[in-house]
């Protein structure tokens, strides 16, 4: 990967973000989504969109569905912001790494419960 690749990433990232933010009123698509990573292929042709929400795995299909629905405009208004030689073809990709953390956090905390317990 060239050092130019991160910061096309940032700026995929940054754009589509503050688009779903701002401008998309599908009621589906909500504040609490949030695109965690972005990956783009060297050739610049797709991209991998990582998206993760607060509300988890039970809205995942409904997000995902809603994500595609509406992929195409993204493109478009990602066309208009970036100055690309080609704009990547978007595919979504739901990312759990909230979820793990969230469940080592309370692994860690029943361990520390437990050690607090077994001291005394």
């Amino acid at each position: 990967m060239t050092y130019r690749m991160p910061k096309i990433n940032s700026l995929i990232m940054r754009e589509l973000t503050d688009y779903l933010r701002n401008d998309v009123k599908d009621p589906r698509i909500n504040e609490f989504i949030s695109i965690t990573k972005v990956d783009t292929s060297s050739d610049l042709k797709t991209c991998k969109v990582y998206v993760s929400s607060f509300g988890g795995v039970a809205e995942k299909k409904e997000i995902l569905d809603a994500l595609e629905h509406i992929k195409g405009f993204l493109r478009t208004e990602l066309a208009h912001k970036v100055n690309l030689r080609y704009t990547p073809e978007l595919f979504f990709v739901w990312d759990d790494s909230i979820e793990h953390g969230s469940k080592i956090l309370e692994i860690l905390d029943k361990v520390e419960k437990e050690d607090i317990h077994s001291d005394n």
